[in-house]
């Protein structure tokens, strides 16, 4: 697994600061599940305020998480793109990866990357944060934006 040499994120404190969580419609199941468990990261990081965004599908995932950065002190963006037949995915995985780093930096606000890029829906579920998954890619990606907040709001 990609996971393998990851860093151990702990709980920050991230109280007095806003969150904002943009998520997919697409692959419903695999991502309320990883919405979920942002939702918990959040809370055991004591945010303040939560707005959750839907968007059709991963390559909108940009521009709302641009809406949510103006907005929020982090943003998590949600979402699952399984290898079809084709090029597409190639295309729409380069484009969200591209876009939310484009977000995170023109707004200056981090962008925690929970968008799952694989090659079958069984390897998305082992890392949706499922109580029998290996893996819990919306926990981790909260964690990680909410660690970089903190240390980024640490420099004022």
């Amino acid at each position: 697994m990609a996971g393998k040499g990851a860093p151990q994120l702990d709980i920050v404190n991230a109280a007095g600061m806003s969150l904002g969580i943009v998520s997919t419609r697409w692959n419903e199941e695999l991502v309320t599940r990883m919405r979920v468990r942002a939702l918990a990261a959040a809370s055991a990081c004591d945010v303040s305020h939560i707005t959750n965004l839907r968007v059709a599908g991963s390559v909108e995932l940009s521009v709302g998480a641009q809406a949510l950065a103006r907005r929020c002190d982090a943003v998590v963006a949600l979402g699952v793109v399984i290898r079809g037949d084709t090029a597409h995915f190639d295309y729409v995985c380069a484009s969200v990866t591209d876009g939310l780093t484009r977000v995170a930096l023109d707004a200056s606000t981090p962008v925690g990357h929970g968008v799952l890029t694989v090659d079958t829906h069984a390897q998305a579920y082992d890392r949706a944060g499922f109580d029998d998954s290996a893996e819990d890619k919306g926990w981790g990606a909260t964690l990680a934006a909410l660690d970089a907040a903190v240390g980024i709001r640490a420099l004022d």
